[in-house]
């Protein structure tokens, strides 16, 4: 038995067709060690060399409801109204805690592919519009004091 480190596509290629002529072996015997070694290279190499990225949480929804044959409308006592059932799915609208709680007990999704990493465009860009009306809202009041407390002193 020599085992190497997978370092490249050669050495992929190498320990794969090795796993597959140790398909088979008797549990506790050389071979088998040898093969469950070499999966586990391979499942490294592979994880490091080809990423799989998490899926956003709308796509998860929707292959989910796919896969149970429901409709929008199933997604409803989950989510909320009929609008904010299409907000949700197109985007327009980010997931809320409640929903998340909700969509992971009633359709069995894993809570971490429904906390997605980053929100959806349209979300986002609403955030940064209300956040930055928020700024300016709160500098005019700040601004209004100051005139107030100018025209108090005169």
């Amino acid at each position: 038995m020599r085992i190497q480190p997978v370092r490249n596509d050669a050495d992929h290629a190498a320990a794969v067709a090795r796993i597959e002529r140790l398909m088979g072996a008797e549990p506790g015997t050389p071979a088998s060690d040898e093969l469950e070694i070499l999966v586990t290279l391979v499942d490294a190499y592979e994880a490091k060399r080809f990423p799989m990225a998490t899926p956003e949480p709308i796509a998860v929804i929707q292959f989910q409801m796919e896969q149970q044959g429901l409709s929008r409308r199933a997604l409803e006592p989950m989510i909320g109204s009929r609008a904010r059932v299409s907000e949700i799915l197109t985007g327009k609208r980010a997931l809320t805690l409640p929903m998340i709680r909700r969509l992971h007990s009633g359709l069995r999704i894993p809570l971490e592919l429904l906390v997605g990493a980053e929100m959806a465009p349209e979300t986002a860009r609403r955030t940064a519009v209300r956040r930055k009306k928020a700024k300016a809202a709160t500098a005019s009041v700040g601004a209004n004091r100051g005139i107030a407390a100018r025209q108090r002193g005169r």
